[in-house]
């Protein structure tokens, strides 16, 4: 079946509205994508027709939702190809997820004198949670070198691992750039020492099919929004003999087995580490938008955004005075950039009156930006439901900011 994105575009409702008057452009992928009707009504349905705590209940409503609840785990479990549904852990999100392996692992392992590995080109939720475990713990962050086309030095990584190291955390695709990171080499090259690893996944999988059996990654993070789905919901994937080594991250609720003045006994996975009254509905709203993306077909989703990454670039190519970030060979659905004499942000607050919404700044990567000696870019990210006619406005926009600044 042929792929479509003027179809697809009709499942998405805010798609059809207007801002400052003109048809609303929507090139804000990286940072949330929009929602299709089947995961809006997935929420409506739930709260008019399902709504009740799980797991605690003997009631039918309860019963219900708590199956709706575990068979979204199961869902999730068989995209991901976990081995089991209990590696399967709900967070608020990515940053979530990796806060509580930056706590709870290190926790266990992580002693005065141990190195954590990440790389040059992460977002702030895969530095600072570990930033701040090494504090705690006295040990050092190391930081693995990126070349000036947006790609990892797999060298540097290499040159860093030794008997100290305890963990890699790598993002699987940077937010600013792009770059598709070789995460499975990565994770080789670690293993070899004996090293686990962490990889953020929030920018791989509304883009690409992650296999974490065939990764071999110890953690894999990623979040609901980026992918269709609702907000404050999302993943950590963890292997089963590491999560079951760690202690809770939070206390209460779900996360219990027994509790008396003298002692708490803790839960099996995966309540171990699901304290609190769970998100039901947003897990339920990403369940859909995963379906989604399967109805849709991946494959299909990376052919069509790959033409729109080619597409934009040759004729971004075209304009005078434009500096491209990030021109790794494997790359994810983002194009960032900056017209050399004109400042991010007064390129993305004109193309914002004419209907168009990109990102500019430093997209929570400031070390690539330090990097380039930039004070940000303009980032443009496609999702499925994007079009070349959209970039042709994108291009004439540009033409008018260009104009404007001489």
């Amino acid at each position: 079946m042929s792929f479509s994105p003027d179809q697809l575009r009709k499942q998405f409702p805010i798609l059809e509205r207007e801002v400052n008057n003109r048809p609303l452009i929507y090139f804000d992928n990286a940072a949330t994508t929009q929602k299709p009707r089947v995961v809006l009504d997935r929420l409506m349905h739930y709260y008019e027709q399902e709504n009740s705590n799980i797991h605690r209940g003997a009631h039918f409503l309860s019963s219900q939702a708590t199956e709706a609840y575990e068979q979204a785990r199961k869902t999730i479990q068989q995209h991901i190809n976990a081995r089991h549904s209990h590696e399967v852990i709900f967070t608020r999100g990515t940053t979530e997820a990796i806060n509580l392996v930056a706590d709870s692992f290190c926790q266990r392992y992580l002693k005065a004198g141990d190195e954590i590995i990440i790389s040059a080109m992460e977002h702030h939720a895969n530095i600072v949670p570990w930033q701040m475990a090494c504090e705690r713990h006295q040990a050092t962050l190391k930081v693995v070198p990126m070349r000036p086309d947006g790609t990892l030095d797999m060298t540097g990584l290499e040159a860093l691992l030794n008997r100290r190291t305890k963990l890699v955390a790598i993002t699987h695709v940077s937010n600013a750039l792009g770059t598709i990171n070789p995460v499975k080499a990565i994770i080789s090259m670690a293993h070899q020492q004996n090293v686990p690893v962490l990889i953020d996944g929030a920018q791989a999988t509304p883009h690409m099919a992650v296999d974490v059996t065939d990764l071999d990654c110890d953690f894999y993070c990623f979040s609901g929004h980026k992918m269709y789905g609702p907000m404050g919901v999302g993943v950590l994937y963890g292997k089963e003999a590491i999560l079951n080594d760690m202690p809770p991250w939070q206390g209460g609720g779900e996360m219990i087995s027994s509790v008396s003045f003298s002692k708490t006994t803790y839960n099996e996975l995966p309540f171990k580490f699901e304290a609190g009254t769970p998100n039901v509905a947003d897990v339920l709203g990403m369940e859909t938008a995963i379906l989604f993306l399967q109805e849709t077909g991946l494959d299909r989703i990376a052919a069509h955004e790959k033409e729109l990454v080619d597409y934009a670039i040759n004729r971004l190519r075209q304009t005078d005075n434009i500096r491209f970030f990030g021109e790794a060979s494997e790359r994810s659905a983002v194009v960032s950039f900056i017209f050399n004499d004109i400042h991010p942000y007064d390129t993305g607050t004109i193309l914002d009156k004419m209907g168009i919404a990109v990102r500019t700044g430093h997209h929570c990567a400031q070390p690539i930006m330090t990097y380039f000696n930039i004070p940000g870019t303009v980032r443009v990210s496609f999702a499925a439901y994007n079009t070349k006619k959209e970039i042709d406005v994108l291009m004439n926009g540009l033409s008018t900011v260009r104009d404007m600044f001489g």
